[in-house]
Order: C-alpha cells, then sequence, then structure tokens
C-alpha cells in the first residue's frame, strides 16, 4: 500500500473518531441524569457491607430510597442510631430512636437434647432436607438441622453451629435477616437486643411426641403462660411464645418451665 493510501485511511479513521466523540458528548449532555448530590453524602455516611438487610439492592439502593423519601433515614440495621443520626442531619430530618435487635434461633436441639432418626451423609444444606425422609435426620420435623446454611449466608461471622444447632453471637449480629429469611424450619426471628429471656423452641408437634424428640422441646403445658405477672407469654401451635414488648425479664417464666425450653439470654442481667 502506497504512503498516500496509508495517509487517507489514517485521516479516515480520525474523521470517524472526532464524529464518535462529538456524538457520544452531545448525548451524554443530552441524556445526563441529574442526581440529587445528598444522594452521595447518605450513601458515604452508610456502612458499605451491601448486605440487603435494609430491604433494598446494597447500600446504594437504599441511599437513593432515603432521598426520594422511600426509606427511612434510620432504615440500615447494619449502621444502628449513630448512622441514623448522620443521615438525618445530611437530610435535615429527625432521625428518632433506633431499637437495636439482634437474631435468635428459637431451638435447643443439639446432639445431645435431640433424637435422631438416621445418619444421614449428604449435602451440609439445610435448604435440601425437603428432599430429605422426614425432613432430615432428627426426629423433632420442627428443630434446627445444625448443617449451617444460616453460616454460610451470614455477612458478619455472627453465627455458627455449635453441637449440631445454630447459636447467634448476639456482639456480632448486625440484625441484617439474611439468616431469618434462609431457615428453611423459620426458627430464626428478630428480637430486641435487650430482652431477657426468650422462648427456644418451635415444636409444632403436641407435647408427648415433643417430649420424645427433644429433652428441652416446649410440650405446651401452659405452665410458663399462668406464671408471667406481665402476661407476655402465651402457647402458640403447642409452644410458647414470649411478647417482648410485655416482657420485664423477671425470669419466672424460665424458673418454673419443667423442659427449660425459656432460657436466660447471654449478657442479659
Amino acid at each position: 500500500m502506497s504512503i498516500a493510501g496509508i495517509a487517507a485511511a489514517a485521516a479516515v479513521v480520525g474523521i470517524v473518531g472526532i464524529f464518535v466523540g462529538l456524538f457520544l458528548g452531545v448525548a451524554g449532555i443530552r441524556f445526563k441524569v441529574e442526581t440529587d448530590e445528598r444522594e452521595e453524602k447518605v450513601l458515604s455516611a452508610l456502612p458499605g457491607n451491601n448486605c440487603g438487610g435494609c430491604g433494598y439492592p446494597g447500600c446504594s439502593g437504599l441511599a437513593a430510597a432515603i432521598v426520594k423519601g422511600e426509606a427511612p433515614v434510620n432504615g440500615c440495621p447494619v449502621g444502628g442510631e449513630a448512622v441514623g443520626r448522620a443521615i438525618g442531619e445530611i437530610m435535615g430530618v429527625d432521625a428518632g430512636e433506633s431499637r437495636r435487635m439482634t437474631a435468635f434461633v428459637h431451638c435447643q436441639g443439639d446432639c445431645d437434647k435431640a433424637a435422631t432418626d438416621y445418619d444421614y451423609y449428604g449435602a451440609k444444606d439445610c435448604r435440601m432436607m425437603s428432599f430429605v425422609p422426614g425432613g432430615g435426620p432428627k426426629t423433632c420435623n420442627s428443630g434446627c438441622l445444625g448443617f449451617g446454611t444460616c453460616v454460610q449466608v451470614c455477612p458478619f461471622d455472627a453465627i455458627h453451629v455449635v453441637n449440631g444447632v445454630a447459636l447467634v453471637d448476639r456482639e456480632k449480629c448486625k440484625a441484617c435477616g439474611k439468616c431469618v429469611q434462609v431457615c428453611p424450619k423459620h426458627l430464626i426471628s428478630l428480637i430486641p437486643y435487650e430482652a431477657k429471656t426468650a422462648a427456644a423452641c418451635s415444636s409444632t408437634d403436641k407435647g408427648p411426641v415433643t417430649a420424645k424428640a427433644c429433652k428441652t422441646g416446649c410440650v405446651g403445658c401452659g405452665i410458663c403462660v399462668r406464671s408471667c405477672p406481665e402476661g407476655a407469654v402465651k402457647v402458640e401451635n403447642f409452644h410458647a411464645v414470649i411478647d417482648q414488648e410485655k416482657c420485664t425479664g423477671c425470669g419466672i417464666c424460665e424458673e418454673k418451665c419443667p423442659k427449660k425450653a425459656i432460657v436466660r439470654l447471654s449478657g442479659a442481667k
């Protein structure tokens, strides 16, 4: 190819490049999406865990929702009250008080207390147990399976399987709710961090069946209900449930429970 041909080709490429650049520049200006500067400030105030515990797709999704007025300024469960106040200042509103929550596993059916029907050697994933006879090897069909699916999804290393049952470290837990969502037995719930007692059984079987399946299973006897001076305990679906809004942490239900299915939470005074 001659020098003239090379020069002509280079000129054509250069001209095309200039036109493409101009087109992209004009398009960028023409179709530019205006963003509220507060959104960047809110995003920088969020912890950046992108856990989804707020119900939005990551911290950027929550920041956008807060600026649009679709989410509260204290909507980040990980950041808690401090982050809520910081975002409230950015948005010019009062964040109000936020309540620290923590996850709790309503089951004590570990390897020493829970009976088993067979030994299981398959996939270590609680969600797979719906395909396994009896819903898993443990006799109690409502108990913790102990295969750690909740552990896998926790972004804060706040939950671990100990002796066949999941336990939550309340100090590490940020109440993102991922373990609550993934548990196929629906054994995990978010309760106030300051809670003193909790019902550690979710068995939906009648008393005699539960008693054979687990040494600390709630048999629905109702002693806790009759003993509670605040009316904070009731029996639902054959197991005790504590209303944390009414509970004062007196510990009477814990003392009276014959199966020790109601427990004092770690760190509670």
